[in-house]
């Protein structure tokens, strides 16, 4: 995982962008601490009023970068979505062999995962709480994959016929991984479950 975070442009509106290292270091705060908040109660049992706290931050500062609880939410959902693409589609493109590629991927994926187990609540309560973003998050997802699984095939390093339906497999597989052994329980090694699935991958379930 980046040993540091950066913040997009699409956390917050365009007006309340911090233009500044100490905002983008404020922003960075609110956003780490709604997600250890919402992780532990959940979108309706927290209020703003914690989150500052939790952050060490005014909570006139609060309304600096967000208009209400709803789109710090939102910016929420979209950093940890970018935290996920920018912590796995590196480790992914890095190798020439797609396929080994996609097993260190999934490996730095359950990785991730057992070190932010709050992902799982926070983007399963957005279907709730904000389903355009909860859509986003996996469509965006999804259109990334395709792109590069595109890109793998035209190196001649997959089937040339990869569409869509494709992406959706892998990422559904990844996804549920990732509630077993990153969230639910960590009583397998990652390495051994991403080689397990890198195997499934290529082979399929042909005797």
């Amino acid at each position: 995982m980046p040993t540091e975070r950066g913040i997009s442009a699409t956390m917050t509106p365009a007006a309340k962008t911090p233009r500044t290292e100490r905002g983008r270091k404020t922003l960075r705060l609110l956003l780490d601490a709604a997600a250890a908040e919402f992780g532990e109660k959940g979108f309706h049992e927290s209020s703003v009023v914690s989150i500052t706290q939790r952050a060490g931050v005014a909570l006139g500062s609060f309304y600096t970068y967000f208009d209400s609880k709803e789109s710090l939410f939102q910016a929420l959902v979209r950093d940890m979505s970018a935290q996920v693409r920018n912590t796995v589609g590196p480790v992914i493109a890095a190798e020439s062999n797609r396929l080994e590629g996609e097993r260190k991927g999934l490996a730095q994926f359950l990785t991730f995962v057992r070190e932010h187990k709050e992902l799982y609540r926070i983007i399963d309560e957005a279907e709730f709480v904000d389903p355009p973003s909860y859509r986003a998050h996996y469509e965006n997802t999804v259109a990334g994959y395709v792109a590069s699984l595109k890109d793998s095939a035209a190196n001649g390093q997959v089937r040339d016929d990869v569409e869509e339906v494709h992406a959706w497999a892998i990422v559904g597989m990844n996804v549920f991984l990732g509630l077993r052994y990153g969230v639910m329980s960590e009583d397998r090694d990652v390495r051994e479950v991403a080689n397990i699935a890198a195997e499934f991958l290529t082979n399929g379930l042909k005797r």
